[in-house]
């Protein structure tokens, strides 16, 4: 049987550990370091006389038996022993999708034209090491009168497009390889009306009880993406384009003690239609219909098949004609 080595617990002031509590650690060793450990480098055992980690002698003394369990502790490890580079590889959570549309990105720059954290972490796991975040500084003052679809995705234009002129022309960092920008909003079917961000802790509380009341909403998400044209031609950027739809429907026993609750912890205060499907607004919903990182602010899938389609399309320079190529020059 293979045994639990753990580093460190939750409070770092503690001086033992209890190895048949490894919950209560904030890391174990993973099996492959494991392996490690066991090699010549460590004499066989981390447990060794060559060891830094050191056993006191007086293992069996009431001292070192956890009062609760009775069961036997260990000292903390006074120092770790670095894992070889095999084994800081062996043991890496993944390795970077490996498309052509990503591989060709990972040494330019993308720009995400949103300072939302959770679009920040959700493109994250696309691995693109040169990810710089510059939030859209146009206006979002379009006409509610517009639909959903046409409101939701005509923001999500203008957000790329003005961070597009604003660093198309960067001299030191270069024009960028990609920008991708992202609007959601809440609709309530009902009535058609679109739900953003709530102004107010009162309004907050009254967007959360419709939600409720009204049981089923849609959330829109719409995706611009746009890359400079290996042509220049003009326009001289591609520009591709997708909204997202998903049903939600809230939890009709959704008490007006637990909204404002919710609305007091402040975590639905920055986002459309006042709640966050990935934190604590979960406990208001019921089920969902669709794709729920579309909900939580951005689609992974939706936006993979984007960012292949866009950098296709600006690869346009093998279309052109002779005619076309001379006039560029």
């Amino acid at each position: 049987m293979s045994a639990i080595l753990i580093f460190e617990t939750v409070s770092p002031k503690s001086d033992v550990i209890d190895i048949r509590q490894p919950y209560r650690a904030s890391r174990i060793i993973p099996h492959c370091i494991q392996q490690e450990l066991k090699s010549k480098q460590y004499n066989s055992t981390p447990w060794s006389n060559n060891s830094p980690w050191k056993i006191p002698k007086k293992l069996s003394s009431p001292k070192w038996k956890n009062p609760t369990t009775g069961y036997p502790i260990h000292p903390r490890p006074t120092t770790s022993p670095p894992p070889s580079p095999s084994a800081g590889h062996l043991c890496h959570a993944h390795h970077p999708l490996n498309l052509p549309a990503l591989n060709d990105l990972r040494n330019k720059r993308v720009i995400l034209a949103s300072q939302s954290p959770r679009r920040k972490q959700i493109i994250s796991f696309l691995g693109l090491p040169k990810l710089e975040i510059i939030p859209s500084k146009a206006d979002e003052d379009l006409p509610k009168s517009l639909g959903p679809f046409e409101y939701v995705l005509a923001t999500a234009q203008k957000k790329a497009q003005a961070v597009y002129e604003q660093e198309i022309d960067n001299e030191e960092l270069g024009e960028p390889a990609l920008i991708l920008a992202a609007d959601t909003i809440i609709v309530d079917p009902s009535s058609g009306s679109i739900l953003e961000k709530p102004r107010s802790e009162a309004h907050h509380v009254a967007m959360l009880r419709s939600l409720r009341d009204v049981r089923d909403h849609k959330v829109y998400t719409a995706l611009v993406a746009m890359a400079p044209l290996s042509s220049a031609r003009d326009p001289g950027y591609a520009m591709e384009t997708t909204v997202e739809e998903t049903d939600v429907r809230f939890d009709s026993e959704v008490t007006d003690e637990l909204i404002l609750a919710y609305v007091r912890t402040r975590e639905g205060a920055d986002k459309a239609g006042g709640y966050g499907l990935q934190g604590l607004g979960s406990i208001l919903v019921e089920k969902i219909d669709g794709s729920y990182d579309n909900v939580i602010g951005l689609p992974l899938k939706a936006t993979l098949k984007l960012i292949e389609s866009v950098i296709q399309k600006a690869d346009d320079e093998e279309g052109l004609s002779d005619e076309e190529d001379e006039d560029l020059e």
